[in-house]
């Protein structure tokens, strides 16, 4: 079960705007605050190329990037980005690691991120087992109401034998699937139980280490 926690996939979510839109506006690119969006970038944790991505954006505006005011203040924002406390807050948030921290300055980020990875992953499989359990329970209310259903129809007067033994039928099969979801509703609970004890083994070790979270 820990090895489930611990292979899930950490989605950035910097993947979602992959090929959708341009990385700046016609407003920004005209504004041309070189510096401002340097600094937004490092504190993000951007990769140098990024740079050439606002300048394939803004390339359609006639409008060039100040290498030298981006990456001076790019360098400013990294500064906080690399700070182990933020380490920890992007790995949590399931965001990647761009490999931009100094080697001096991963020695504290990197630890602190990998925490916060551990806790993402351990609360996406916890939030997935819910989503099983109450799936279950309604796949069974949704058996049980069809159920009741039929059964009031059989009740009906006027019905001729055919009618009967079709309802009848599909009482059976509708008995047959409310069995199965419970067997499901049981197994989900136990998944669930075993996922929330590895969630506060995993929630448990990193500890306050990183404040409120």
């Amino acid at each position: 079960m820990m090895k489930r926690i611990l292979t899930i996939a950490v989605v950035s979510g910097a993947v979602a705007l992959l090929g959708s839109c341009a990385t700046m506006s016609e407003d920004q690119c005209l504004a041309g605050d070189w510096g401002g969006k340097g600094y937004q970038d490092g504190l993000n944790g951007r990769a140098p190329e990024r740079l050439d991505d606002h300048a394939k954006a803004c390339a359609k505006f006639g409008v060039t990037p100040n290498p030298t005011a981006y990456y001076s203040a790019r360098d400013q924002g990294l500064r906080n980005y690399c700070r182990w406390d933020n380490g920890f807050r992007v790995g949590r948030n399931g965001s990647t690691y761009n490999g931009v921290c100094t080697p001096d300055e991963e020695r504290n980020f990197l630890p602190a991120y990998e925490d916060g990875v551990r806790v993402y992953q351990a609360e996406r499989v916890l939030s997935d087992a819910e989503s099983n359990v109450r799936s279950a329970v309604s796949r069974i209310r949704d058996r049980e109401n069809k159920l009741e259903a039929k059964q009031r129809e059989l009740r009906q007067e006027g019905l001729s034998q055919e009618e009967r033994e079709r309802i009848r039928a599909r009482i059976r099969d509708l008995r047959i699937e409310l069995r199965d979801a419970r067997r499901e509703l049981r197994m989900a609970e136990d998944e669930y139980r075993a996922v929330e004890y590895e969630a506060r083994m995993i929630i448990r070790s990193v500890g306050g280490r990183y404040g409120v979270w």
